[in-house]
């Protein structure tokens, strides 16, 4: 019996889990809103519910906590990116550099006086194929 177990397992591996989130994470940081299936986004919102109260604290060690929850990829810049960065095209970067500004930059502040529940889970229909209940999951505006 799995009395008092609150992960969602998902039929995965740890480390394929592991994985999703991160990935998923980060595209819903960079596009605010993300379309998948019910399961996945309800344990979704723990882990993104938690970026958004690591980004309200905004120090250091929460910065460092959350690239490490992430898996943020700091790739050395090759030339031609350099000097696309001196002249101010941030573009330049990869999305894993981008995610955690947006994240401690702009999401953080934006949820400052709200204490909880950040994101909103709408379901959206069925998907084809496999017919599968799919929903969107967004950060809420406030």
């Amino acid at each position: 019996m799995r009395h008092q177990k609150d992960t969602y397992k998902l039929n995965r591996t740890s480390s394929h889990r592991r994985c999703l989130f991160a990935n998923m994470l980060k595209a819903l940081i960079v596009h605010g809103r993300i379309e998948t299936t019910i399961p996945k986004a309800k344990a979704l919102r723990r882990y993104a519910d938690r970026m958004i109260t690591l980004a309200k604290k905004g120090d250091l060690a929460a910065r460092r906590r959350a690239v490490g929850e992430m898996m943020v990829r700091f790739n050395s810049l090759t030339d031609k990116q350099e000097r696309a960065v001196k002249s101010g095209n941030t573009s330049a970067y990869n999305d894993d550099r981008q995610v955690i500004g947006k994240l401690f930059d702009e999401l953080g502040p934006r949820f400052v006086n709200r204490q909880g529940g950040y994101t909103r889970i709408v379901r959206s229909g069925r998907r084809v194929g496999d017919n599968a209940e799919k929903c969107l999951i967004e950060y809420l505006a406030d």
